[in-house]
């Protein structure tokens, strides 16, 4: 019975270790699984790192992309790539926008390009019939109109919705193109959202504060459209590196406001950032549920806002943030642990 039972026990030990090996696979995820959300949830959605959010660093640069040379439902042209850009998408009051559209090969050389022609037509919500009529778009490449250097191969052209016949349109504009490179046409657009009139208007400079472990910024704001606001602001260190970025997102009745922008004090602590601090590049709107488009726009503060004191370290929390959902969501976690 005892020789029988050797290789019995031999099966047993190999089902035992790898069941505990499983087990152990199971511990580690559960693990990694509960640091990994203790360590993204460590500081408040309303005040991160920027450089977790790189794609809001930096509001005010151009938007570039690629697309191939064609017409819709036909085939491309081989070798080529057209190049654009527009500065931004949403766009507020009697703010511009500059286009820029040119053709290249391969190797990045701008070949001949001519716009056949280009326009301006306002998109309507759906079912609905526009009320705007189109209007003409002088791309050129003479280094008038918006073009920044002439006979560089580059064609551009500017738009202002409130003086180019879409004043009080608060809604999307789509310019078009049709392109021509030797005897192969291609079609392109560029949208943007326009809002004429803004929610609300900033009203004075910003109030800083040290509250709770916390910097607060406060911008004072003329509120004439009661509603749901969303206001984003970035924060760079003493030398020009960005740090944080922070967001107000709540209710506001009409009449004067203050918004507050808050950098977490442990935000602070963990990166240490030079001081002073400078509060750059402040964009806002108003929600608009269950409405086209979502969102009307504030004036947006570009550039330098207001520079901050300098602070001691130790005058900042260093404790996590806390929130009901964050600590039940961690003692979920954990019991897998």
């Amino acid at each position: 019975m005892a020789v029988g039972s050797a290789p019995f026990n031999a099966v047993a030990l190999q089902a035992r270790q790898a069941q505990l090996a499983l087990w152990q696979q199971r511990l580690e995820r559960a693990q990694g699984a509960l640091d990994a959300y203790r360590q993204s949830t460590r500081y408040p959605f309303e005040s991160q790192p920027l450089e977790d959010h790189g794609d809001q660093a930096h509001p005010g640069q151009p938007i570039s992309e690629e697309h191939l040379l064609r017409l819709p439902g036909s085939k491309p042209s081989e070798g080529v790539v057209l190049r654009t850009t527009q500065e931004r998408v949403f766009v507020q009051g009697n703010e511009s926008v500059r286009f820029t559209v040119a053709l290249v090969d391969n190797a990045g050389q701008t070949l001949p390009l001519r716009v056949v022609r280009a326009s301006a037509h306002e998109v309507p919500p759906p079912r609905t019939a526009s009320t705007y009529p189109d209007v003409t778009m002088n791309f050129n490449d003479e280094g008038a109109a918006g073009d920044a250097v002439a006979g560089d191969g580059v064609f551009s052209a500017q738009l202002q919705p409130a003086t180019q016949g879409f004043a009080g349109l608060l809604g999307q504009i789509r310019v078009e193109l049709v392109l021509q490179y030797r005897d192969q046409q291609g079609f392109s657009y560029f949208d943007i959202m326009f809002t004429p009139e803004p929610p609300a208007t900033w009203h004075g400079g910003v109030r800083e504060a040290l509250e709770d472990g916390s910097l607060n910024f406060y911008l004072k704001a003329d509120v004439r459209e009661a509603g749901r606001y969303v206001v984003t602001g970035r924060i760079d260190d003493a030398h020009g590196k960005p740090f944080a970025r922070m967001t107000f997102n709540e209710e506001l009745p009409a009449g004067a406001q203050e918004i507050r922008l808050t950098l977490f004090g442990k935000l602070v602590r963990d990166a240490k950032p030079a001081f002073p601090l400078t509060l750059r590049d402040v964009d806002g709107f108003r929600l608009r549920p269950d409405a086209f488009p979502d969102r009307s726009l504030m004036p947006r503060l570009a550039g330098v806002v207001h520079m901050s004191r300098v602070y001691p370290l130790d005058g900042f929390a260093d404790a996590e943030w806390s929130s009901e959902e964050r600590s039940r969501y961690l003692g979920e976690l954990g019991r897998d642990v």
